[in-house]
């Protein structure tokens, strides 16, 4: 058997800020997870994305170092269309999470915005413009 993509984790440092910053990215979190060490959910699809603070982590790998320098991860969101990346590109920079690059019409035909969740990693938004 061929193994098969079954989950994303990350690590963050504030998982009541970063769990905040993807249920405005409409994933369904349960409203008391905030006091977790670590949070699992299961998107549309099957596949489980999750979080872990640092020291969850450091729990069974004593040794374990945050990494330094930039973003380790990108996760990548497909949005319904151009005007829904522009939409939450604002509401996620007017809510104080940082921008990375606005949105622009990319030449591989996507209207295509990257921000970072409040770890650094790379969160992508995009949708395909129409075929005229």
């Amino acid at each position: 058997m061929t193994p098969y993509l079954d989950m994303i984790g990350l690590v963050t440092t504030d998982m009541a800020r970063t769990l905040d910053f993807y249920r405005r990215l409409g994933l369904d979190i349960p409203a008391d997870a905030e006091q977790e060490p670590h949070v699992e959910v299961t998107l549309p699809g099957g596949l489980r994305i999750a979080w872990d603070t640092i020291a969850t982590i450091r729990s069974f790998d004593p040794g374990w170092t945050p990494p330094v320098g930039s973003a380790r991860a990108a996760l990548a969101f497909h949005c319904t269309d151009p005007a829904e990346v522009d939409r939450w590109y604002a509401e996620l920079t007017s809510a104080g999470f940082p921008g990375h690059r606005p949105p622009w019409d990319a030449p591989w035909g996507q209207r295509y915005a990257v921000l970072h969740d409040p770890d650094g990693n790379a969160v992508d938004l995009f949708a395909p413009h129409p075929t005229p």
